[in-house]
């Protein structure tokens, strides 16, 4: 079915209505809309920084997976080899693993990707960690009576088991994501507040404009479309903007942990925050999306307010 020339042309003069009112309104919002553009762009990054995290300690607890072991760390001074064929032959014990104070350092430092070993044994003033004994069990069951037998040994500092693990990790995690729900909240609250104020300032303005449109009988719609317009640009220009911040950051991270040659907790932020295919794919449209609803509500409520009172 060929679409008609009139009809065209009257579905261009409109869009190009919409356009040109959503820049004039952008025109009339001054540093207002540097004021809503820049409160979005702030909690969009806040929102990213808090789902990259998020999706850092599932992934963590994704790795421990169902396994029996039981590590049992040993206190200063005691060596693993000591303990070993005691703890073998405790009942429910399948298997025991004896790891140096010299093997878990260097596991360490490879699963958090540091280069530098020496460098950081010199800032610690030598290797901090102790002996362990990795205890595997029978089954599920076994492991926390097993995990109190072994406490109770001579020489043993702590003992810890994938389920403790698993639920301090679990805890930290609903910690967090409690954390970032409050703080979003509010600077949701704030985004929407000032993309309001922005859009009623600009309704204001055009109150003449507004009323005309009313006498000639148009349409809530049409006449609300170029502020909702505006306000997606905000969530838009915010969002665009938070994604920026999280690509700099990372670089920023992995610039300062390989610049240095130091090993740190910045080498292990900067490995950890990297986003896999999926994810990459995920935020900046959760940004996008998150950044679009806020603006369109502030933008709703804005002219609401600012048509109901005529």
């Amino acid at each position: 079915m060929l679409l008609r020339p009139k009809s065209v042309l009257k579905s261009l003069a409109r869009t190009d209505y919409l356009f040109q009112e959503t820049f004039r309104g952008l025109q009339r919002g001054g540093w207002m809309n540097w004021a809503a553009i820049s409160t979005m762009t702030v909690l969009l990054f806040l929102f990213g920084t808090s789902l990259q995290v998020s999706w850092q300690v599932e992934g963590m607890l994704n790795q421990f997976g169902s396994q029996l072991v039981i590590s049992t760390y040993l206190e200063s001074g005691v060596g693993a080899d000591t303990l070993t064929e005691q703890v073998s032959q405790l009942p429910g014990v399948v298997s025991v693993e004896a790891v140096s104070r010299e093997q878990a350092w260097s596991q360490l430092t490879s699963d958090l990707g540091l280069s530098n070993i020496s460098n950081a044994i010199d800032q610690l003033n030598g290797n901090p960690l102790v002996d362990e004994l990795k205890v595997k069990a029978r089954d599920t069951q076994q492991v926390p009576q097993l995990a109190a037998t072994l406490k109770n040994l001579p020489g043993v500092d702590e003992v810890l088991y994938v389920s403790e693990m698993i639920q301090q990790l679990r805890d930290l995690n609903i910690g967090l994501q409690w954390a970032s729900l409050v703080v979003v909240s509010l600077l949701s609250i704030a985004a929407t507040t000032v993309v309001t104020t922005t859009i009623r300032l600009i309704a204001i303005a055009r109150r003449q404009e507004i009323e005309v449109m009313q006498l000639v009988g148009a349409t809530r719609i049409w006449i609300y479309l170029p502020f909702l317009i505006q306000g997606a640009v905000f969530g838009i220009i915010g969002a665009g903007g938070a994604w920026g911040l999280l690509l700099a950051a990372q670089q920023g991270l992995r610039s300062v942990s390989t610049g240095n040659g130091q090993p740190s907790f910045i080498e292990f932020l900067a490995n950890g925050l990297q986003l896999s295919s999926h994810q990459w794919m995920v935020l900046p449209c959760s940004l996008v999306l998150l950044g679009t609803g806020l603006g369109v509500l502030g933008s709703l409520l804005a002219v609401e307010k600012a048509v109901a009172a005529r």
